[in-house]
């Protein structure tokens, strides 16, 4: 039962990377880069349970969530702002 769900994965996570390459959008993109690593954290708790240790493997699989999460946040912000935000030096201009 295991195999075959970890086979349904791949073949989701190929059709996610499909996507993620010929996507139109950049949004596109990175939507499907989100999915497969939300298909990863799956397949690394469907490993845990096909190898018998799930309690060791769903941690892997929660840091890896905690890690692609920010990894999509970061993404996303350098996309829509040009940077992740940090405290740019004043001009020389500027007086504020």
């Amino acid at each position: 039962m295991f195999t075959l769900t970890g086979i349904a994965l791949l073949v989701t996570m190929v059709l996610a990377l499909i996507r993620a390459i010929k996507g139109p959008t950049v949004y596109d993109r990175i939507l499907a880069s989100n999915a497969v690593g939300t298909k990863t954290v799956l397949m690394i708790a469907v490993l845990g349970f096909i190898v018998g240790e799930p309690d060791l493997y769903i941690d892997i699989a929660l840091m890896y969530a905690l890690i692609g999460f920010i990894g999509t946040v970061a993404v996303l912000k350098v996309s829509e702002f040009g940077d992740l935000g940090q405290a740019q030096s004043p001009r020389d201009g500027d007086k504020s």
